[in-house]
Order: structure tokens, then sequence, then C-alpha cells
């Protein structure tokens, strides 16, 4: 499973974070180890408390543990991964907090540790613990036979199209996924070996290579939206420059925001706009669903722990029974008998909490397969959204493809355009005088003059 790691304060945002039910459909605080409070918006309160004492900031050391989504993976391997990491990073016996997580049909956790040792008052010293994440993630990856990924088994392969939150929030305020727009603009440049090859990669994808008002090079969405090329391809100025040559003869990023607000065709907005409509309504539908089986879940797994503490309350009661009172129970501990009693109630008592814990398992398990079977249906309808959109892009850049530089708002394009038009019209009239000028040498009235 990936591993993630970070040290930081925070403590109640932290806990608030972890028990947000708005971005997961379910939480569950898994376990409360080394705190006095028994809730965890309480045992973050007291992780900072003590931190109080220190001079540390970041008294806190938040993991995440990521399996692959289509895995199954039990209560006692998350814990296992959480005690090997948590002994590699010297936190052994310190405060700490497990959370599961689940949405999409994916499960993961969430660890976290306080820093603070109570007796030294000292913050835990974590050393690498990012490598040492890294080599548990591959050991656990071995160990379950899961398929590792190709960034864990050389970090030179690791996906190059990772994104900064800057690039997400410009392609979140574009309305696409952040992934796909990095995506393709790295793959108009790893195509293109030179200006005008990348313009046309670019022009196929609906974006328009443009001169920044401050960079070199920027690019210019069907949206109007402004992306730093820089940025998306990792490349530094210089080197756009020694492949794309100097930006000084391109458009504005104005002009060109100018150009595409005059030239999209009505027709393609309003495809899209009913592709957008179509795709809605689709997602509407699903996430109908995806509440309804949420909400159910839930339901089944408050009823499940409802009947399993009420059965508890039940065996207990019974186990209890078990035990003499009186000269009986004087008898039996005379005999040994009592202390053979209590040491069946004890086993008994484990065995039904091992039983209960595979309930819970066994619908956990269900419920993430009957989650990932909707959320296929999701990925499905999010591809063909995709799919159709970037076909409409891409038709509809075709009729914006341009040869010369626009420096104001008055575009040559359209100039020559009108001036087809009117050649066109010129070329027409001629045509029409010189058969009217037939017509009369030749004597011919017209049908409705001759009839």
């Amino acid at each position: 499973m990936i591993i993630k790691a970070s040290q930081r304060g925070g403590a109640k945002k932290l806990g608030l974070h972890l028990l947000k039910t708005e971005e997961n459909e379910h939480v569950t605080v898994h376990e409360m180890r080394g705190f006095v409070s028994d809730d965890l918006i309480g045992a973050m309160k007291e992780s900072h408390a003590v931190a109080q004492g220190t001079k540390c900031q970041k008294h806190l050391f938040s993991v995440s543990f990521n399996p692959p989504c289509e895995a199954d993976v039990t209560d006692a391997q998350f814990e296992d991964a959480a005690d090997r990491y948590e002994e590699s990073c010297g936190l052994s016996g310190q405060p700490r907090a497990l959370v599961f997580h689940e949405k999409e049909g994916r499960r993961h956790m969430h660890a976290v540790w306080s820093r603070i040792d109570a007796e030294t008052m000292k913050a835990k010293e974590l050393g690498l613990y990012k490598y040492k994440a890294r080599e548990l993630s591959k050991q656990l990856y071995l160990e379950h036979n899961w398929q590792m990924p190709r960034g864990l088994i050389d970090a030179r392969e690791a996906d190059p199209r990772n994104f900064t939150l800057e690039e997400w929030q410009e392609c979140k305020r574009m309305g696409k996924n952040a992934r796909n727009v990095k995506g393709q603009v790295q793959d108009c440049w790893a195509i293109s070996d030179n200006r005008h090859a990348f313009e046309a990669a670019l022009s196929e994808n609906g974006m328009w290579l443009v001169r920044g008002d401050r960079r070199g090079y920027v690019a210019v969405t069907h949206e109007g939206e402004t992306i730093s090329l820089s940025r998306y391809i990792g490349k530094k100025s210089k080197e756009l420059e020694a492949k794309l040559g100097k930006a000084d003869d391109l458009r504005s990023v104005d002009d060109t925001k100018a150009y595409i607000a005059q030239e999209l065709s009505p027709t393609f907005e309003r495809l899209i706009s009913e592709a957008k409509d179509t795709a809605e309504e689709k997602r509407a539908e699903l996430d109908s669903q995806r509440i309804e089986l949420v909400e159910r879940q839930r339901a089944d797994r408050h009823k499940l722990s409802s009947d399993q503490k009420e059965r508890f309350d039940r065996e207990t009661l019974e186990r209890s029974a078990r035990l003499n009172t009186g000269l009986r129970g004087l008898w039996d501990r005379l005999t040994g008998r009592h202390r053979q009693i209590i040491q069946e109630n004890m086993d008994a008592a484990n065995s039904a909490n091992e039983r209960d814990r595979h309930e819970r398992e066994a619908l956990v398990r269900a419920q993430a397969n009957e989650r990932r079977r909707l959320q296929s249906d999701i990925q499905a309808a999010r591809e063909r959204e995709k799919q159709m959109l970037d076909d409409l892009y891409k038709d509809r850049a075709k009729l914006d493809v341009y040869e010369e530089p626009v420096e104001s708002v008055a575009f040559p394009e359209n100039d020559r355009l009108e001036a087809l038009r009117q050649q066109a019209q010129n070329d027409t009239q001629d045509r029409l005088q010189r058969l009217r000028n037939n017509d009369q040498s030749t004597g011919y009235q017209g049908p409705e003059l001759e009839r």
C-alpha cells in the first residue's frame, strides 16, 4: 500500500478533517491508544495541550495507508502496517489514533501519532520517515502480491503529470480534470519538433500558443483560461525558447481571448452545452444511486452494530450466570472449578469478539464490492463524457486555425474572408451581366415573355 506521511500542527483542524463525512461515505474511528480522551477531537486537543509545554510546533505525525483499490485488506493487516511503520520511526508506545475512510469503493486508513514524549517533554525525532515509508510500501506490495506501481519500483518512473494545488485550481476553474489537461499539454510537447508542430498539436486540443504578459510562452484554452507552459511541461523558459524560438510574433493573451470570443462557432457551443447537460443528467442519476447506496450501507452497519451489542450483553449475562454464588460458589473456589469457569468465559468472550470482527469485515467487504460496481458505472460515464467533449473541442478547434498573428481585435482573418466574399459577389454580378448581354444580342425575352 502507498504510505504518505507528514509532520504537522493544527490538531483540532486535523481531527475535524478526519471525521468529515461530506467527502467520505463511511468514517470509522478504529483505535484510540494512549489518550485520556476516548474521542478523536478530545484526543487532538489533548495532544495540543501537551505540546504547549514544549517548543515543538508540528507535534503530530499524520500518515495515510492506501492499498490498491481492488484489494480486500483486513483490519489486522492495516494495524500491522501501522505497527511496523511506528516501530521504524521510533514511535512505539506513543499515543495514536487510527481512522478508516471509505469512498468510491476504496478503503484506506489514517494514523495520527503524538510526537511528544510525556516523560522527557521532547518531540520524537523521525529521521528519514519518507524513505522508510517508501521501503515499507515496497515490502507490503511484495508480501500481498499486489501489482506494484512503476513509480514505486523506480522513482524516475513516477508519474510526471503530478500537479500542484495552483495547477489544480486553474483546471477546476476550467471545469476539467487537472491530470487530463496537464497530460494533453505534455503530450503535445513530446510529439512536436518545432513551434509550428506544437501550435498545431495544441490547436487539436482546443488550446492556443500565445505570448504571455510576464512569461515568454503561455497557452490559452477555448474557455479563455491562461495556463503556464513552463509549469505544466516542467521546462524552464530558456528550454522553451530553444525549441520554439522567440514569442515576440505571437498574439498577446488579450488578443487571443478576443479572437476566441469572436470566432467560436455557435453550433459547437450549442453541441457542447447539450453534451454537458446530458452528462449532468447522467451524473445526477448516478449520484442519486450513490447517495441511496451509502445511506442503506450506513443503516446496515448501524443495525449490525446494534445487533452485536445486544448479543454481547446477552452473552455476557449468560457467562456471568455460570458462576455459582453462596456455598456452591465457595465449593467451586475450593475445588478450582471457579477458576476454570472464568477461563472458559474469557475464551468464549474472545471467540465472540473474533466472531463479531469477522462479521464486520465481511459486511465492509461486501459493501465495498457493491460500491465498486457502482463506481465502475460512474467512471464509465465520466469517460464517455470526456471523450464526447474532447471530440467536440477538437472539431471546433479546427474551425479556428489561423496563419497570421492578430495584432488587434480587427482580425486579418476576418478581413480576408470579407474580401473573398466581396470578390465572389463581384464575379457573380459580372457573369449575370454577360448573360444578359448575350440574351439581348440573340433576342431571347426570358421564359414569361416567350410564352
